[in-house]
Protein backbone atom coordinates (compact mmCIF):
# COMPACT_ATOMS: atom_id res chain seq x y z
CA UNK A 1 0.00 0.00 0.00
CA UNK A 2 3.03 2.58 0.69
CA UNK A 3 4.60 1.44 -1.95
CA UNK A 4 1.19 2.09 -4.20
CA UNK A 5 0.70 5.28 -2.74
CA UNK A 6 4.20 6.28 -3.22
CA UNK A 7 4.11 5.58 -6.91
CA UNK A 8 1.08 7.87 -7.45
CA UNK A 9 2.92 10.70 -5.42
CA UNK A 10 5.61 10.64 -7.53
CA UNK A 11 3.75 10.30 -10.99
CA UNK A 12 2.14 13.60 -9.26
CA UNK A 13 5.27 15.34 -8.59
CA UNK A 14 6.26 14.48 -12.33
CA UNK A 15 9.17 11.98 -10.95
CA UNK A 16 7.71 9.34 -12.70
CA UNK A 17 7.11 8.72 -16.57
CA UNK A 18 3.42 9.62 -16.59
CA UNK A 19 2.85 6.74 -19.23
CA UNK A 20 4.55 4.13 -16.88
CA UNK A 21 3.34 3.72 -13.90
CA UNK A 22 2.55 0.38 -13.63
CA UNK A 23 5.84 -0.84 -15.03
CA UNK A 24 7.45 1.80 -12.37
CA UNK A 25 5.63 0.42 -9.59
CA UNK A 26 7.88 -2.06 -9.02
CA UNK A 27 10.83 0.49 -8.88
CA UNK A 28 12.01 2.86 -6.18
CA UNK A 29 12.49 6.59 -6.61
CA UNK A 30 16.09 5.92 -6.59
CA UNK A 31 15.81 3.25 -8.97
CA UNK A 32 14.07 5.35 -11.58
CA UNK A 33 16.76 8.48 -10.89
CA UNK A 34 19.44 5.83 -11.65
CA UNK A 35 17.77 4.70 -14.72
CA UNK A 36 17.53 8.28 -15.72
CA UNK A 37 21.44 8.85 -15.12
CA UNK A 38 22.29 6.00 -16.66
CA UNK A 39 20.59 6.96 -20.44
CA UNK A 40 21.41 10.51 -20.54
CA UNK A 41 24.27 13.08 -21.46
CA UNK A 42 26.01 14.78 -18.21
CA UNK A 43 28.10 17.76 -17.48
CA UNK A 44 29.97 19.31 -14.53
CA UNK A 45 28.86 22.25 -12.63
CA UNK A 46 32.50 23.96 -13.53
CA UNK A 47 31.38 22.81 -17.67
CA UNK A 48 28.22 24.89 -17.35
CA UNK A 49 30.35 28.00 -16.03
CA UNK A 50 32.33 27.54 -18.67
CA UNK A 51 29.60 27.27 -20.99
CA UNK A 52 28.27 30.81 -19.68
CA UNK A 53 31.70 32.34 -19.31
CA UNK A 54 32.24 32.08 -22.90
CA UNK A 55 28.63 33.01 -24.16
CA UNK A 56 28.30 29.20 -25.54
CA UNK A 57 24.59 29.26 -27.38
CA UNK A 58 22.95 27.20 -24.81
CA UNK A 59 19.85 27.13 -22.71
CA UNK A 60 19.70 27.01 -18.90
CA UNK A 61 16.48 24.90 -17.71
CA UNK A 62 15.63 25.13 -14.17
CA UNK A 63 13.22 22.38 -13.78
CA UNK A 64 12.48 23.25 -9.93
CA UNK A 65 8.95 24.20 -8.62
CA UNK A 66 7.53 28.25 -8.66
CA UNK A 67 8.25 28.12 -4.87
CA UNK A 68 12.05 27.40 -4.91
CA UNK A 69 13.08 30.36 -7.44
CA UNK A 70 12.88 32.44 -4.75
CA UNK A 71 16.27 30.95 -3.20
CA UNK A 72 17.86 32.23 -6.77
CA UNK A 73 18.69 30.82 -9.82
CA UNK A 74 21.52 30.61 -12.45
CA UNK A 75 21.75 33.98 -14.27
CA UNK A 76 19.82 33.56 -17.56
CA UNK A 77 17.52 30.14 -16.59
CA UNK A 78 14.35 29.81 -17.79
CA UNK A 79 11.67 27.92 -15.47
CA UNK A 80 9.73 24.86 -16.19
CA UNK A 81 8.77 23.26 -13.29
CA UNK A 82 9.53 19.43 -13.43
CA UNK A 83 5.82 18.30 -13.07
CA UNK A 84 4.45 20.88 -16.43
CA UNK A 85 7.51 19.42 -18.49
CA UNK A 86 6.00 17.63 -20.95
CA UNK A 87 3.05 20.26 -21.22
CA UNK A 88 4.96 23.41 -22.11
CA UNK A 89 8.41 21.85 -23.53
CA UNK A 90 6.85 22.76 -26.99
CA UNK A 91 6.05 26.21 -26.74
CA UNK A 92 8.90 26.83 -24.47
CA UNK A 93 11.91 24.91 -26.00
CA UNK A 94 10.82 25.42 -29.36
CA UNK A 95 14.00 24.52 -30.88
CA UNK A 96 14.43 20.78 -30.50
CA UNK A 97 18.27 20.82 -31.55
CA UNK A 98 19.38 23.28 -28.92
CA UNK A 99 22.00 22.59 -26.64
CA UNK A 100 19.61 22.63 -23.72
CA UNK A 101 21.32 22.47 -19.84
CA UNK A 102 19.27 20.97 -16.98
CA UNK A 103 19.22 21.44 -13.45
CA UNK A 104 17.21 21.50 -10.09
CA UNK A 105 17.78 21.07 -6.89
CA UNK A 106 19.33 18.34 -5.28
CA UNK A 107 19.61 16.44 -8.61
CA UNK A 108 17.13 13.77 -8.51
CA UNK A 109 14.29 16.02 -10.94
CA UNK A 110 17.45 16.98 -13.59
CA UNK A 111 18.17 13.17 -14.48
CA UNK A 112 14.32 12.52 -14.63
CA UNK A 113 13.41 16.02 -17.09
CA UNK A 114 16.71 15.37 -19.16
CA UNK A 115 15.67 11.55 -19.85
CA UNK A 116 11.94 13.13 -20.63
CA UNK A 117 13.42 15.92 -22.85
CA UNK A 118 15.28 13.50 -24.92
CA UNK A 119 12.43 11.45 -25.10
CA UNK A 120 10.38 14.15 -27.00
CA UNK A 121 13.23 14.93 -29.32
CA UNK A 122 15.56 17.17 -27.30
CA UNK A 123 18.92 15.11 -27.91
CA UNK A 124 21.43 17.89 -27.01
CA UNK A 125 19.65 17.99 -23.60
CA UNK A 126 22.13 17.56 -20.73
CA UNK A 127 21.76 17.60 -17.17
CA UNK A 128 24.28 19.39 -14.76
CA UNK A 129 25.64 16.94 -12.37
CA UNK A 130 24.85 17.74 -8.41
CA UNK A 131 22.50 20.39 -9.65
CA UNK A 132 21.64 23.81 -8.08
CA UNK A 133 23.55 22.40 -4.90
CA UNK A 134 27.07 21.33 -6.54
CA UNK A 135 26.79 24.71 -8.30
CA UNK A 136 26.35 26.86 -4.96
CA UNK A 137 29.12 24.79 -3.04
CA UNK A 138 31.34 25.95 -6.37
CA UNK A 139 30.78 29.36 -5.12
CA UNK A 140 29.13 30.19 -8.70
CA UNK A 141 26.51 32.99 -8.22
CA UNK A 142 23.20 32.96 -8.38
CA UNK A 143 20.57 35.88 -9.22
CA UNK A 144 17.33 36.41 -7.45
Amino acid sequence: MKRKLLTMLLAAAGLMPAGIPALAADKTPEQLIGEARAAIRQVSVDEVKHMIDTRENIVILDVRDQNELADGRISGAINISRGMLEFMAGSMLPDKNAKIVVYCSLDMRGPMATRTLNQLGYHHAVNMTGALKAWQAAGYPLVK
